[in-house]
């Protein structure tokens, strides 16, 4: 038996990392405003051939969470394949973008083929079909597989669109037998869409286009297990278009059955979804009639929806509170009050329930748990999302206080009674117990946090032991607490050696317990690289808070376990292998060549702005409520796993009800917040003469004492004409005889403490990560706020500047603030020239720790540049002669300083 039969044939894609669609795999997010039909600043910055700035677009994209980024040139003004290749080639350049798949997207295929040429890792194209005939078809997927791509089919072919099932069948049969048995294509690299047409527009040849695609899905799956299904959800929904609660529920309702007949993936774009057993039963079953075409004789069914939306539209969506279910029986009321996040009558029905059943465990292990299966079955399906489940946790917590002195009352007494019997008094073993820690170093722990509140929703006994742990302790600990996984969090880049360390102690020490690896910085080549051979008995990287009830589950579950870790040793073992055999294309100038290759500014016409004063100015207090204005709302979402722009969320077809939801509770506790003073914003800002002495160091002159920042460069091949820049070459040389300046600033929002206390005491885990994700977003829009009064004020440099909130959040800006450990200075260590130059602790209120986090975690500084010219960038991939330089220049060990520049090292240190 070969080895690759292990391997199980999912769908996988990658850029620098692996995306490994698996069965329990969501819907995936793709990117689209890299694309010049589908963005206005994409499409002008590509036109004016400002390659590098539209590189910020796709940088927005992966940061707000998309999993694939869709690349499209097709805009007749532009050369499509001049267009696609230079910006491809500038993405595989920048490793924070380069490390998600690409989606080549085009109608012409010179241009999909042009951007093949380009692309680093395993892509998708999009796409092909039989429109033209097979043989050209064919010649298309062969040179799609020859690049490793895999593809999205289009149900079309020399006929036209698929309309009727048998069509949708047929076609996608015939390309799948076409691209598995003559092109050579593995099954589960083929994408089919269908085609979702509208339903109940009044002709009856459209009744049944929903059955059709359903059944059609069936099909299809049925025929080509391992083939994916997508379509365009709101399509079906078309002649509703203008009545969302109509819509809503045609979605819910249609995503329900093509769900179970084998749907993957959807693109929605209005409305919003709800719950499906929360649609009104009439609406609900109006809905059904016209989605699976039932009682539709004469357009009946079409007729009967139309009316009723006609009611809806008339007196308008208006939220009546439904009080219905408080006559049901218990066990009901804690389930609605579970599934719906309502604590308002869960302490009455948790005693009645208590007394109803013999022991008040009896309440946990039955009604309660029952409950939060609902809940869990419904995340995993995709339709509850995780602000609703973090709200269902604090129901279960809020219920569970109400039983626990009943529970400990029975325990002792049970104690009592085998002390007087002379006997043993042994306990059932209860839940599993999970240990999570944020490791030594490291301040951040929102995602920890969401995590442990969805496990705990998913019956897990949950001990979190906080940020900055160290080794021993959570070693310790988990040997004291018998526990059965031990789960590490970090956000920061030291972190990832502290992984490594904890996976070293644990063999060490003869410990063998799972681990599960998460956090922003972590991934799964590095868990399988760097973690994995440190440990022997399962190190597994959770993506996020939604994989880790499976993961866990696999984990504890002794007939799961043996076959899941095999699987996960042979998938890293050949990540590794991979690692260690890649065939690196040595696509970097030599540093030598790169140090002259750089920014093109004409000092000789320009002449440095001085600022209003030199050293520094102190926030101790400053007005909240101005700092709120500043707030950029998407990060925040994203910090719940709900991804997509803001203020289009709230508007969103699938996640739209509920972040519009969370977005209110948010705003409410914000302006609480700002009226009771519960938290304070704090700042240093500080400017000083400065001038670049080097290719890479900038002289800053602080009280007459001379502190060196030392600069990285890019190092990889550029097209003719593009630089590779460092932050230095945005500071006026010395030998030009005039004097230039940097700034630099740190902000901070203190006071966190005791309110996230009395949340934890209120059991009320969805107000608590609410104050959290609030907090960062009020450091970064307080950093926001002192740059706009540094350009227009402090510094003067940009003083007629109106720009709107999204012209902030967008970067139109003059000027830039990057930050240490950044892609432009990816360096922590620069950290300590920072605080020095600000004043330290005693200015800016803020500590270092030993991993250089900031703390309080809600924390932000930076530099200041005020060159025109200057613009954010990554530097990118570095190779060992600029290393070396930079380790002497900083007087520091080159082992020390690889340890902190270890992500950006193009070789293995």
């Amino acid at each position: 038996m070969s080895e690759t039969t292990h391997i199980k044939p999912y769908l996988r894609l990658s850029g620098l990392e692996p995306l490994i669609v698996r069965p329990e795999t969501n819907f995936i997010n793709v990117g689209e405003r890299t694309n010049v039909t589908g963005s206005k600043k994409f499409a002008r910055l590509i036109r004016e051939g400002k390659y590098e700035e539209a590189l910020s677009v796709a940088r927005q994209q992966v940061e707000s969470g998309a999993q694939v980024i869709d690349v499209n040139m097709d805009d007749a003004l532009l050369e499509g394949v001049q267009a696609m290749t230079t910006f491809l080639n500038l993405v595989q350049a920048e490793p924070d973008i380069a490390k998600i798949p690409i989606m080549i997207d085009s109608s012409k295929f010179e241009i999909i083929e042009a951007g093949l040429k380009c692309v680093q890792g395993k892509c998708i194209v999009n796409s092909i079909s039989m429109k033209e005939g097979e043989a050209k078809f064919i010649d298309q997927a062969f040179i799609c597989k020859s690049y490793g791509a895999s593809v999205v089919v289009m149900a079309f072919d020399e006929v036209g669109q698929a309309d009727t099932k048998a069509r949708k069948v047929e076609i996608c049969h015939r390309a799948y037998k076409i691209l598995t048995e003559q092109v050579g294509y593995a099954p589960q690299d083929i994408i089919f869409d269908p085609n979702i047409f509208a339903v109940a527009t009044g002709i009856e040849e459209h009744n049944n286009y929903a059955v059709d695609f359903i059944e059609a899905t069936a099909e299809i799956k049925k025929l080509m297990p391992l083939a994916k299904i997508s379509g365009g959800v709101s399509n079906v929904s078309f002649s509703f278009r203008g009545n969302d609660h109509v819509r809503e529920a045609i979605h819910s309702v249609f995503l329900y059955y093509a769900i179970k007949a084998g749907m993957d993936m959807g693109i929605v774009n209005a409305g919003a979804l709800v719950i499906y057993d929360d649609i009104e039963p009439t609406l609900k079953q109006l809905c059904e009639d016209v989605i699976l075409n039932r009682n539709n004789d004469n357009n009946q069914a079409t007729e009967a929806l139309i009316n009723f939306a006609e009611t809806v539209k008339a007196k308008g969506k208006v939220e009546v509170k439904d009080e219905k279910w408080r006559n049901d029986e218990v066990e009901k009321r804690l389930s609605h009050s579970l599934v719906n996040g309502i604590t308002d009558y869960i302490d009455a029905d948790t005693e009645e329930a208590r007394l109803k059943y013999p022991k008040p465990l009896d309440v946990i292990e039955g009604p309660l748990m029952d409950g939060m299966n609902i809940v869990g079955d419904l995340f995993g399906a995709g339709k509850m999302f995780l602000p609703q489940v973090v709200k269902s946790a604090r129901v279960m917590k809020k219920a569970v206080a109400v039983l626990t002195p009943f529970i400990e009352q029975e325990k002792e007494a049970r104690k009592q009674a085998h002390l007087a019997a002379g006997t043993t008094n042994e306990e059932a073993a209860g839940a599993a117990k999970i240990l999570l820690a944020t490791v030594k170093g490291d301040v951040h722990d929102i995602g920890k946090n969401i995590v442990g509140v969805v496990l705990g929703c998913n019956g897990y006994d949950i001990i979190d032991l906080g940020v900055m742990v160290a080794t021993d302790k959570i070693l310790d600990t988990a040997i004291k607490e018998k526990v059965d996984i031990i789960g590490l969090s970090g956000l920061i880049t030291p972190s990832l050696d502290e992984m490594v360390n904890v996976a070293h102690e644990m063999k060490r020490r003869g410990i063998t317990l799972p681990l599960m690896i998460g956090g922003a910085t972590t991934s799964r080549t590095h868990t399988a690289v760097k973690i994995a051979p440190q440990y022997d008995d399962g190190v597994i990287h959770v993506l996020d808070a939604s994989r880790s009830v499976t993961v866990a589950g696999s984990l504890l579950s002794k007939e799961q376990k043996p076959a899941f870790l095999e699987s996960i040793k042979k998938e890293y073992d050949k990540i590794k292998d991979d690692f260690a055999n890649k065939k690196t294309v040595k696509n970097y100038l030599p540093f030598a060549e790169a140090q002259k290759n750089t920014a093109v500014i004409n000092w000789d016409n320009f002449k440095p702005v001085a600022p209003t004063f030199t050293g520094t100015k102190i926030f101790e207090t400053y007005n909240l409520a101005e700092v709120a204005e500043y707030i950029d709302w998407q990060p925040f979402f994203i910090a719940w796993e709900m991804h997509g722009k803001f203020p289009a969320i709230l508007s969103d077809e699938i996640i739209g009800k509920e972040a519009t939801k969370l977005y209110n509770d948010a705003k409410k506790l914000l302006q609480q917040i700002i009226d009771e003073k519960w938290l304070n914003a704090r700042g240093a800002i500080g400017f000083w003469p400065a001038n670049k002495v080097a290719a890479d160091t900038v002289d800053v002159l602080a009280d007459k004492e001379v502190i060196k920042l030392q600069f990285l460069r890019q190092q990889i091949k550029k097209a003719t004409g593009q630089p590779n820049l460092s932050l230095a070459d945005f500071i006026a040389p010395a030998e030009k005889n005039y004097q230039d300046y940097i700034g630099a600033f740190a902000v901070t929002i203190e006071g966190i403490e005791p309110h996230i206390k009395k949340f934890e005491k209120n059991l009320d885990d969805y107000n608590k990560i609410i104050l959290q994700a609030l907090a960062d977003r009020l450091a970064e829009a307080f950093a926001e706020l002192l740059h706009a009064r540094t350009r227009k004020e402090f510094w003067g440099y940009a003083t007629d500047e109106h720009l709107s909130n999204e012209d902030l959040i967008q970067e139109k800006y003059l000027g830039i603030r990057p930050a240490p450990g950044y892609p432009a200075c990816p360096d922590h260590t620069e950290k300590y020239k920072l605080f020095e130059l600000l004043g330290g602790k005693e200015a800016t209120g803020i500590t270092l720790t030993e991993s250089l986090a900031m703390y309080p975690a809600s924390s932000v500084s930076g530099w200041y540049f005020a060159n025109p010219e200057s613009k954010y960038f990554g530097v990118g991939k570095i190779e060992k002669d600029q290393v070396v330089d930079y380790a002497n220049r900083k007087n520091m060990p080159l082992e020390e300083i690889e340890k902190w520049l270890r992500p950006v090292l193009e070789y293995d240190a």
